[in-house]
């Protein structure tokens, strides 16, 4: 070497600079395969943890279609009709149509339950008020036309005092009484507030469709859907008891999804509990027998 460098004028590399692009060409094969390693881990990772979130949901589909009760995918429904917008291709001009024309034969098939309305016929189709009754379209065009909006205008009630004031024992529509939707600096916080809740049969698809409505209205007003706060005033449980041996399954999805949420994060994040689809992209929902 030392001969081919004097004939041919090529320097002589130091030791130690060899040594230094050794050391250096390690330490990035290693960066590299770390790097790697992490991703792989955290892809089946989250393909982990979706599974184990689409088990909670199927067990609790199974639970509630053994008891006679609404599907997930079905209460969420009456909030935010995901079908519907998949069909109007996001455009949400043709989503309030497409429902407004759907309603009346939604209302038709199960009017027993429906004969009350349902809430998202109440937030579009509230009967009076700016843009003809329809409080979304209002909030988003009211957002959209300023760069600051009073933030108390952006809100939404699904209660009617002239409607729901009434008599009866017992009243099954609405739960939900009021929606807010609040911007702040990292995006948009949806608050969504219950005099009572049915928590068995119809807190999970509560949760589904408040946070497919706030993924929409996120979109509409451009910015990104950060939080869904739910207020409850009175939890009821009074449809199963804790006991019940058909609650099984569901007990063990549940403890799976709790497990795999504590080998990787705190459980504050709350993972278990965020909805399927608001994560993942939203599945078509079918056309349901709806119930308030």
């Amino acid at each position: 070497m030392a001969r081919f460098t004097r004939v041919f004028g090529v320097p002589t590399l130091r030791v130690d600079f060899v040594r230094g692009m050794r050391f250096r060409l390690m330490l990035s094969y290693v960066l590299f395969f770390t790097a790697l390693l992490v991703a792989v881990g955290l892809f089946f990772h989250q393909t982990l943890q979706r599974q184990t979130e689409s088990d909670v949901r199927d067990a609790l589909d199974a639970v509630l279609a053994e008891m006679d009760y609404w599907d997930v995918e079905t209460v969420a429904f009456t909030i935010f009709p995901e079908r519907y917008w998949e069909l109007a291709g996001g455009d949400r001009v043709k989503l309030f149509a497409i429902y407004r024309d759907a309603f009346p034969r939604i209302q038709a098939m199960n009017p027993r339950n429906n004969r009350r309305g349902l809430y998202f016929e109440r937030l579009t189709m509230y009967g009076r008020g700016p843009c003809g009754g329809n409080q979304l379209e209002w909030i988003i065009s009211e957002h959209n036309a300023r760069t600051r909006v009073r933030r108390s205008k952006l809100q939404a009630t699904t209660f009617d005092p002239g409607r729901d004031h009434v008599p009866d024992a017992q009243l099954g529509f609405p739960c939900l009484q009021h929606v807010s939707f609040v911007t702040t600096r990292v995006g948009l916080v949806v608050n969504a507030f219950y005099a009572t809740q049915q928590v068995f049969d119809k807190a999970y698809g509560n949760y589904l469709g408040l946070a497919q409505l706030g993924a929409f209205m996120a979109h509409e007003m451009g910015i990104s859907l950060v939080r869904l706060n739910v207020n409850v005033g009175v939890a009821k449980l009074e449809r199963v008891t804790k006991t019940d041996i058909r609650l099984a399954a569901l007990i063990r999805a549940t403890r799976a999804c709790l497990r795999s949420v504590e080998a990787s994060v705190p459980l504050s994040d709350d993972r278990c509990a965020a909805p399927r689809s608001a994560r993942e992209g939203h599945p078509g929902t079918r056309d349901p027998n709806l119930a308030a």
